[in-house]
């Protein structure tokens, strides 16, 4: 069997109502399919039909679930690999949002099973670009609780009790399940998520569309996921450290550095058991494997497998990376 190496993939692309053109600018590639609003590019996915595909190297076309099936631990590492079988854990998304994203919520793994899903979903965001002024909104602005909640919902007030965040270029978010959150337009983002698709829409802006139907709200389920927990502060605090690894968030469903580096630096993976996605926010590089070379530019993502030892990264330009991978 040949050996394993740093694996791309072909995004799959989305259209969605509230989505515009970034995303296409981002990967300049003549190959997205024409859409006048592509919200999201799913650019590593091994979740249910959705699948992305092999573009580098003697596995090229190949699906990341059949990869999982022929090399096993060797590709996602031991424990993820007796947790999860053939499913990959993690799905990475590009998010455009040109127009306001449906207030929603997702639910937790437990509410999830019990509702005959695979599992809850969890989010990280990291914002790639942000128009002036551009916000989004993350939990709620005051001490609440369900009744309160009702309240303005039924009254149709319920912008009043979100927090709305003003969002600039590099924030983090962290949206655990149960956090009522909605993206703003004139933002661009990176996702890190459990693989899951599950969503509870609470309120989508009166929209209708062209032929004047309303998209459905799940309003019971999301009564039963909100998690109506007040927070001080929703945005992820986090600091850099040039050419070192610097930590954003340590979840049980995922790890996510990020990397600034204008200098060539190696990563050491000897001890750690799990797959390793890189995700290019910021710059291009040139990644190093044995005798393996690849150029990353921004917005791709490429896949270390389990395997993986050493790898060196050589920035073309100041370049960011983020780096996910789970314990």
């Amino acid at each position: 069997m040949n050996k394993l190496y740093p694996l791309k993939f072909k995004p799959i692309f989305k259209g969605k109502i509230w989505g515009g053109k970034k995303i296409k600018k981002l990967l300049n590639d003549g190959s997205i399919p024409e859409m006048e609003k592509c919200g999201e590019a799913w650019v590593l996915s091994g979740f249910g039909e959705n699948q992305t595909v092999v573009e580098n190297g003697f596995l090229k076309d190949n699906e990341l679930s059949e990869l999982i099936e022929i090399y096993m631990d060797e590709l996602v590492g031991e424990k993820s690999f007796e947790k999860f079988g053939n499913e990959f854990p993690l799905l990475i998304k590009l998010i455009d949002a040109n127009d306001y994203l449906s207030i929603q919520v997702h639910p937790d793994d437990d509410l999830a099973k019990s509702l005959g899903l695979n599992s809850g979903k969890t989010e990280m965001w990291y914002i790639i670009d942000a128009d002036e002024n551009a916000e989004l909104i993350s939990g709620f602005n005051r001490k609440m609780d369900e009744k309160t909640y009702l309240k303005y919902f039924k009254d149709k007030k319920l912008k009043e009790i979100l927090n709305f965040e003003k969002v600039k270029k590099g924030d983090v978010f962290y949206i655990p399940s149960g956090r009522v959150h909605a993206l703003g337009p004139g933002v661009l983002l990176a996702e890190i998520q459990q693989a899951a698709d599950v969503t509870y829409r609470i309120y989508d802006w009166d929209r209708v569309d062209k032929n004047g139907n309303s998209r459905e709200l799940h309003t019971d389920l999301a009564l039963k996921a909100i998690d109506f927990e007040y927070h001080d502060n929703y945005k992820t605090n986090y600091k850099i450290q040039d050419n070192k690894t610097s930590k954003i968030v340590d979840t049980p469903f995922f790890t996510t550095n990020i990397i600034n580096f204008n200098k060539t630096i190696q990563k050491d993976y000897t001890e750690l058991d799990s797959f390793v996605i890189y995700t290019c926010v910021e710059g291009s590089y040139e990644l190093v494997y044995d005798d393996y070379k690849l150029i990353i530019k921004k917005g791709e993502t490429v896949l270390l497998p389990a395997i993986t030892e050493k790898v060196i990264l050589r920035p073309l330009f100041e370049t960011k990376i983020l780096e996910v991978f789970i314990y």
